[in-house]
């Protein structure tokens, strides 16, 4: 996973009204608190709106729970102060998760948010790249640091990446628009919603969609967490789950909140919105329609070992524990 963004800015939200939709809902009676931390993958913004709903509307409290919403960014890598033990729970993604481990860190991936990955190719409507196939021959602009991603999507659909010309560009859509590449590799809720906010029309190949099965935005906690705070993750997660199910009724009103939460980050409005509105596919299913938020099964876990071979990383199914999330869906 890659991202790109400003320097580690660490916000507080308490006190800030409720905005829009969420002002109808009722706020969890509270009760005795129990403090802990959460260590997010990047910056506030709206990628964890379903946490901050959580947190606004006393989801957590009713559990007990008096949660701090830590924001990471690329001075600020998940995995240390969960291993430290000053996060309970960090937001990950399997294969920097899968590399940690393989480095000694004990963790274990509780719950999957994003359950297409979100990495897409980006293309222009007069020069579309809609399968694998549209590749060869193309200019891809991307950073090198992610070869490996475009290889395991050549490998999965049988594509040679010698026929595609790779070149290193910054996270910008520019050279895509400027006509010095054909496509870019990028996440599909932001370079595509940059190009949308300026009046360019752009079209998505999601990768999911072709075999790059990689779980991100997950959740990870240690296995000493796992066997002596059970309750604690039990309780985190279930004010998640009903966070992000909150989110998915008002994608709109959950981007204002953002917006509203956050006034120094300089947060753009249309901005949020688009990708408020643009996670809701990657991260609700037929699956978790079924079994609720953040749920995996033993089949999207081994195609996510296949993806995880590919990029040259191995792990093996023990990687993941759905013990959390069978108790928290339970109830």
């Amino acid at each position: 996973m890659t991202q790109f963004g400003l320097t580690r800015r660490h916000v507080l939200g308490a006190g800030i009204a409720t905005v829009g939709a969420f002002a109808a809902l009722p706020r969890a009676r509270a009760q005795a608190q129990t403090p802990l931390r959460m260590q997010l993958s990047w910056l506030h913004s709206v990628q964890f709106g379903g946490s901050y709903i959580a947190q606004d509307q006393g989801l957590w409290e009713a559990e007990g729970l008096s949660v701090m919403l830590d924001p990471g960014g690329p001075n600020a890598p998940v995995e240390p102060p969960v291993v430290s033990g000053q996060a309970l729970v960090g937001i990950s993604a399997a294969d920097y998760t899968a590399a940690a481990v393989a480095q000694g860190a004990p963790f274990k991936i509780l719950g999957v948010a994003m359950q297409k990955n979100p990495f897409v190719i980006t293309s222009l409507p007069a020069n579309p790249v809609n399968e694998p196939a549209d590749l060869v021959g193309k200019r891809i602009g991307m950073a090198l640091a992610n070869t490996p991603v475009l290889q395991a999507l050549c490998t999965l659909n049988g594509v040679d990446i010698d026929g595609i010309e790779i070149v290193p560009t910054q996270y910008s859509a520019e050279p895509l628009i400027a006509g010095e590449v054909d496509c870019l590799l990028n996440w599909e809720t932001d370079l595509p919603v940059a190009m949308a906010v300026q009046g360019v029309d752009s079209v998505t190949m999601l990768m999911a969609d072709h075999g790059y099965a990689l779980h991100s935005q997950t959740y990870i906690a240690t296995e000493d967490s796992i066997a002596n705070r059970r309750a604690e993750l039990v309780g985190l997660m279930r004010g998640e789950t009903r966070g992000w199910d909150i989110y998915r009724q008002d994608t709109d009103a959950a981007a204002d909140m953002t917006v509203a939460r956050f006034p120094d980050l300089g947060l753009d409005p249309e901005v949020q919105r688009l990708q408020a509105a643009r996670q809701v596919p990657l991260m609700f299913s037929d699956l978790t329609d079924e079994h609720g938020f953040g749920w995996f099964t033993e089949d999207t876990v081994a195609a996510n070992i296949e993806t995880l071979a590919l990029l040259g990383q191995t792990v093996t199914a023990d990687l993941w524990d759905r013990s959390i999330l069978e108790e928290v869906h339970a109830s």
